[in-house]
């Protein structure tokens, strides 16, 4: 259940599914049932308003009004358009509701303390506008519950953000089905959405291997086989060797807060590098993390090398300066697994033929969208979305990209995307972004392969969040990362 599919491939499964026999009004009529069967469990006991669309999303809303009507709930219905007009499926889900149809317009929700959006769904193409751009303002300003079916109207299905920058419904609950699309995981559109119920349609899952989503959520069941698991007879450097670089005197903090949380996912053996002035502050505040003390630049990285790490952390408080653009190259150029997050990538920027030359499929890429611009000023210029972007990106430099936010996207370079759904706007803090390179590169550094290590931290780092919700820092998710170990290996 967690492919995430684009618009087209989910008219795909539609059409496999009536290939095989299934009747497409009988996905209709599913799909009705189950927005009705919605309304009824979590929204209030309320006048219903549906408003109905001209396509099959209409079909949707003709017949969630039939069942709510048969539960008892007081049912108004709105038609964007004629009833004669509709064809197929919608047309004959309009036949069986024997209720009056009034025509879409400004009042349509007069007395309604419930609206069912059955307007577009994701087959929009173009800006909502007329009667439906009004009645999702009229429905936000007076604080009507808005259940959506398929995506809110006005909402980019693919893109997940309002069509041509216009109004769309924002919906308290969206049932969608099947499969999940790009706008119910990615932002704005999940906040769009509301709280996502996948309802099961009738559609098998047997029709997904000719589609081949490249796309999923960030869960568990991907990468649980592949956490470290402590040998009874490891030692501190077969459980991973972890190099971090700081930053210099005033810089310190960033390159700490990823080293700790190397060490708290497992990391063995982790050693923090700095110029000398820098290594005296760490000093200062480091008893269990080794320090080595070496001149910015060609020095830090052979002792780097002499260390023999694992796998190595650059970017952190690095400074934006020639000295990190050599140490990030030569790291890279030593062919194991390095992490390039802030200061080591913003400084390719205008330079990103070297910096994708140096890169190769053993490098982990943890940009947030600033950093993101930086680097891939082609993606981020696209009119695409965020998983389209994430997934050029890989494909481009040949590296695992991580793109940081609340809906944290990773791309691998064969074109598989994750999309991490579990996090919390209690992360936006500074510092958070230092321990998730840290989380990665504590991984990296035990053995798991680049793109796992990307998802596992993503995910650890989110579900820290989430348990730790108001006042969190970052010191807290390092702290709170053995327990989420624990459960994980248990």
């Amino acid at each position: 259940m967690h492919e995430v599919l684009t618009v087209k491939e989910m008219y795909a499964a539609d059409k496999a599914a009536n290939e095989s026999g299934i009747e497409t009004y009988d996905l209709m009529e599913a799909a009705g049932r189950g927005v009705a069967d919605a309304v009824i469990r979590l929204m209030p006991a309320a006048p219903v308003a549906v408003l109905c669309g001209p396509g099959n999303n209409g079909g949707d809303g003709f017949v969630a009004a039939r069942r709510l009507r048969e539960l008892g709930r007081n049912v108004t219905v709105c038609l964007l358009g004629d009833l004669d007009a509709l064809e197929g499926d919608a047309a004959r889900a309009a036949k069986e509701w024997d209720g009056p149809v009034s025509p879409l317009g400004e009042d349509s929700l007069d007395g309604a303390g419930v609206v069912i959006d059955a307007l577009f769904g994701a087959g929009l193409s173009r800006p909502l506008e007329g009667a439906p751009a009004a009645l999702a303002d009229t429905a936000a300003s007076r604080q009507i519950p808005v259940v959506a079916v398929d995506v809110p109207s006005g909402l980019d299905g693919d893109r997940a953000c309002p069509k041509g920058d216009g109004p769309a419904f924002r919906a308290a609950l969206t049932i969608t089905f099947f499969r999940k699309k790009p706008a119910h995981v990615l932002m704005p559109g999940a906040a769009y959405c509301g709280e996502i119920i996948v309802h099961d349609i009738g559609i098998p899952a047997s029709v997904l291997p000719a589609i081949n989503p490249a796309a999923r959520e960030n869960t568990p069941d991907f990468w649980k086989d592949g956490v470290p698991k402590p040998d009874a007879m490891g030692h501190k450097h077969s459980r991973g060797r972890l190099a971090v670089i700081s930053g210099g005197e005033f810089m310190t903090g960033a390159a700490r807060l990823s080293a700790r949380a190397g060490q708290r996912v497992g990391a063995g053996f982790v050693t923090l590098y700095g110029d000398e002035a820098a290594t005296r502050i760490n000093a200062a505040h480091e008893t269990s993390i080794v320090l080595k003390a070496a001149a910015r630049g060609d020095a830090m990285v052979q002792a780097v090398k002499e260390f023999h790490p694992a796998a190595t952390i650059i970017g952190p408080g690095a400074g934006r300066d020639d000295r990190t653009k050599d140490m990030a190259l030569g790291l890279l150029e030593a062919g194991s697994p390095v992490l390039l997050d802030a200061d080591a990538l913003s400084i390719f920027e205008d330079d990103e033929d070297v910096f994708y030359k140096a890169l190769h499929d053993k490098a982990v890429l943890t940009p947030h969208d600033g950093e993101f611009a930086r680097v891939f000023p082609k993606e981020a210029g696209a009119k695409a979305s965020k998983i389209e972007k994430a997934r050029s990106a890989a494909q481009r430099s040949g590296a695992v990209v991580l793109c940081k936010g609340p809906d944290t996207v990773i791309a691998r370079p064969d074109g598989l995307v994750l999309v991490n759904t579990v996090s919390s706007p209690f992360l936006a803090s500074a510092g958070t972004g230092d321990v998730l390179s840290g989380m990665i590169g504590g991984l990296l550094a035990q053995g798991v392969e680049p793109f796992a290590a990307a998802c596992m931290g993503a995910w650890f780092h989110g579900r820290a969040g989430q348990g730790i919700g108001p006042g969190l820092i970052a010191e807290d998710l390092i702290r709170a990362t053995p327990r989420l170990m624990q459960a994980m290996l248990s």
